[in-house]
């Protein structure tokens, strides 16, 4: 069975941190990029990061997040993390992963719960 679990979300001030972790299982993990995504409310999920986890340093971070956002990938934990700082009122989201697709889409057409961001300002 195909899991992408989200967590590490929470409450957190204006400037401050969260690491999200994204823990994969059920697919071969180095097979796939990992990506995360986010969705406001009332507004689309979009994607803010990826990384290719069999090819050191393929990594994007959208200009959204540039600078403030960090994608790492631990292989033997097939686990993906995306570490936040600096973070902004409009950061808040629920963040979701998934495996992609080389075009860049979601692999997964169902996604998981996500991890909730609140960020107070």
């Amino acid at each position: 069975e195909v899991q992408l679990v989200e967590s590490g979300g929470g409450l957190v001030q204006a400037g401050g941190s969260l690491r999200l972790s994204c823990a994969a299982s059920g697919f071969t993990f180095d097979d796939y990029g990992i990506g995360w995504f986010r969705q406001a409310p009332g507004q689309e999920r979009e994607g803010i990061s990826c990384i290719i986890s069999n090819s050191a340093g393929s990594a994007f971070v959208d200009d959204s997040v540039k600078g403030r956002f960090t994608i790492s990938s631990d292989n033997a934990k097939n686990t993906v993390h995306l570490e936040m700082n600096n973070l902004k009122p409009e950061d808040t989201a629920v963040y979701y992963c998934n495996a992609l697709l080389s075009s860049g889409s979601p692999l997964f057409g169902s996604w998981g719960r996500g991890t909730r961001v609140t960020v107070s300002s």
